[in-house]
């Protein structure tokens, strides 16, 4: 059996642990690997659209970086409680024809016993912004350097 840790129930520090590795995996981009942290049978909900499984975790994420260029992601714990963590987030992208955007959401996740991720549930707003606008720079195919500014330290 997979396991992830830092595993349930979770504490501050472990709580924010889970969070910091889920961002450096999606900034990452490599969608066989972060469907790794998931069940294989997963439940998610992310915006309009709802799937089960890692094979659709893959395809749903494949689909997603390649529309979402120069994908740079923040997340911030919320809140947790046992195996549950709420978390809020922003990230910026530009699409095919050079437009920026800043995604705003919020996710709630619910993990099994070995630490991988059951359930995602995520909510999200986009608003364009100008490439002057943008706050998150960063080498675009790695994780956020521990020097770069969080969400609250952002204003955001």
């Amino acid at each position: 059996m997979d396991s992830r840790p830092p595993l349930p129930p979770f504490d501050a520090d472990t709580a924010a642990q889970k969070v910091r590795m889920a961002e450096d995996g999606w900034n990452g981009r490599n969608a066989e690997r972060v469907s790794l942290a998931y069940t294989p049978d997963s439940r998610w909900r992310n915006r309009s659209e709802i799937f089960q499984g890692r094979d659709r975790i893959v395809e749903f994420l494949t689909r997603k970086w390649k529309q979402e260029q120069d994908y740079r992601l923040i997340k911030e714990l919320w809140a947790f409680t046992g195996n549950r963590i709420a978390v809020r987030f922003a990230y910026e992208y530009r699409d095919a024809t050079g437009q920026w955007f800043r995604a705003y959401g919020n996710e709630n996740w619910a993990f099994d016993g070995n630490g991988l991720m059951a359930e995602r549930h995520a909510s999200i707003n986009d608003l364009a912004i100008r490439e002057d606008q943008r706050l998150f720079h960063w080498d675009a195919s790695g994780p956020r350097p521990a020097d770069h500014p969080g969400l609250s330290e952002l204003g955001l």
